[in-house]
């Protein structure tokens, strides 16, 4: 069972800076981690490979700065860990990432499942996995939260919904996107803490995956940020007075004004 994990580097949430000009995040030297929703993905990865054999491969897309969350990974579990990493990815949307891991997954070749959190907390869009899929042309479950089977070539989950879940069954190789329902994430151990940080990872450029430089970074992104700002908080107080028959009558002609 060969297991892709897709993981994403964010920016801790309590540290979020902008870059004016393309009002992108900035990700150099900001205080980052793995994005929470991957982190069940990895777990998953690692409980099947545990039952079903198998190895488990983590790639990321990002600065250089990225490889700390691949050692992460590696330490708590994972077989090998790969950067996809060039100044020509800078500013890609969820299209754009979505062709470039697409390109990387076919360069690794054999593969069964390629896992994702269900969205990352920098962006919430939940588009990449269903995106990755799109690309490599392979069914997908997106909120997967638990796995009933994988045998014989397919897999059956529990897709989460608003009102309860679907049972799904599909055929492999499939992208599922999972929630923090699914598991708990393990710990690393100081052991594989040190095996991790003396592991080579290799970093794959634009060059390597020969892609259309007309679909990656900002130039391959049709969607982009516009413009970010903190919306001014206004309070306005307005007092009726009258009887409550003529104080209800005046508050529906005033919220009329406002339709």
């Amino acid at each position: 069972m060969n297991i892709i994990v897709c993981i994403k580097q964010v920016p801790d949430t309590t540290d979020i800076k902008i870059n004016p000009e393309h009002n992108t995040l900035i990700r150099e030297g900001v205080e980052s981690i793995i994005n929470p929703f991957d982190t069940y993905a990895l777990e998953e990865a690692l409980l099947i490979k545990e039952a079903h054999g198998g190895t488990v491969t983590v790639i990321s897309m990002g600065p250089p700065q990225v490889e700390i969350a691949l050692r992460e990974a590696l330490a708590v579990g994972a077989d090998k860990a790969i950067l996809i990493s060039d100044r020509k990815f800078a500013g890609s949307d969820t299209l754009a990432t979505s062709y470039t891991l697409s390109a990387a997954i076919r360069k690794l070749g054999d593969y069964d499942i390629i896992l994702f959190g269900k969205q990352a907390i920098d962006g919430d869009t939940a588009q990449v996995g269903p995106g990755v899929a799109r690309n490599l042309d392979i069914p997908q479950i997106a909120f997967v939260k638990k796995i009933d089977s994988l045998e014989n070539g397919k897999i059956t989950a529990h897709r989460m919904m608003e009102d309860g879940f679907d049972v799904v069954e599909s055929q492999l190789p499939i992208v599922l996107t999972v929630v923090k329902d699914i598991n708990e994430p393990r710990l690393p151990s100081l052991r594989t803490k040190m095996k991790a940080k003396k592991a080579e990872i290799p970093v794959w450029t634009f060059d390597d995956l020969h892609l259309d430089e007309a679909k990656v970074g900002l130039n391959g992104s049709p969607t982009w940020v516009e413009k970010i700002f903190t919306p001014k908080m206004e309070k306005k107080t307005m007092m009726l007075e009258g009887e409550p028959e003529e104080v209800a009558e005046k508050l529906v002609d005033y919220l009329k004004e406002l339709c």
